[in-house]
């Protein structure tokens, strides 16, 4: 049974999703990637909030999956119920509707990474290392690090990291584009909540929409920001006003072209 939990703390337009299970470096199972899920829900859904940081309790950031929760499986279970279900649930964390800043306060390895891979901005602390060491183990990265990844930072980092075996250093992935900006130990968070503010007093509209557009120039999207920008568009047109006015009234719509 996983007793880990992932906490919201909400500090004026700023949330923070701390992965909380120290005593297994915050390692991912089941019940951690559900509650991670829950928290992006319970995000999404606060108006008020403009960025969200994601970081982890403890000295580490997050080991990744948790070997002990799918070694295990069943090959069935292992793909549907561990692979497809970490899918989801990071594509929900990459698709928030406010950016998000990873606060790497420790190693990020497999999953981590691939955790740390959904964030908008990564700020790393400087003693931290960062892999994929799966194929170590027999296995391969299976929570996007061989898709999300290589959009977002190139194909040849990641093939150091998960053919070769590569571990980087902070600095070093500040070199590859990996992360963003390095600081010193300890600091990881209070430099992400410096800028989430600065963020956060920008347009938040525009910081959506911002978000949307870079997601579909990069091909992650798979339609949705066209479809999401589309939708924001039409609900704001005087056309739609009177589609719905005559749908409650049983009339004929009487559309004008009106935006």
């Amino acid at each position: 049974m996983s007793r880990g939990e992932v906490r919201i703390e909400i500090e004026g337009p700023i949330a923070v999703l701390t992965v909380s299970r120290p005593e297994k470096r915050n390692a991912l199972d089941l019940d951690m990637l559900k509650a991670l899920m829950s928290a992006a829900d319970t995000v999404e859904a606060k108006a008020g909030i403009r960025v969200a940081i994601l970081t982890g309790e403890g000295p580490g950031f997050s080991a990744g999956g948790d070997i002990t929760a799918w070694g295990g499986m069943r090959p069935e279970e292992f793909g549907h119920g561990w692979v497809r279900y970490g899918h989801r649930v990071f594509e929900r964390l990459a698709t928030l509707r406010m950016p998000l800043i990873a606060a790497l306060n420790g190693h990020a390895l497999g999953g981590g990474l691939e955790l740390a891979g959904i964030a908008d901005i990564r700020i790393a602390e400087e003693q931290i290392r960062i892999g994929l060491p799966e194929t170590g183990l027999g296995m391969v990265p299976g929570w996007s690090g061989t898709q999300r990844l290589v959009k977002r930072f190139g194909a040849q980092p990641v093939r150091r990291m998960a053919l070769g075996g590569e571990i980087f250093t902070a600095e070093q992935a500040l070199s590859l584009g990996l992360v963003d900006r390095v600081t010193a130990t300890g600091q990881a968070l209070a430099t992400a909540k410096d800028m989430a503010t600065g963020i956060a007093a920008r347009g938040p509209a525009a910081l959506e929409i911002v978000k949307l557009m870079i997601a579909s120039a990069n091909g992650e999207d798979n339609g949705t920001a066209v479809e999401a920008l589309g939708s924001i568009l039409a609900a704001k047109t005087g056309d739609l006003k009177e589609g719905v006015s005559a749908f409650k009234e049983k009339r004929a719509a009487q559309f004008k072209g009106e935006w």
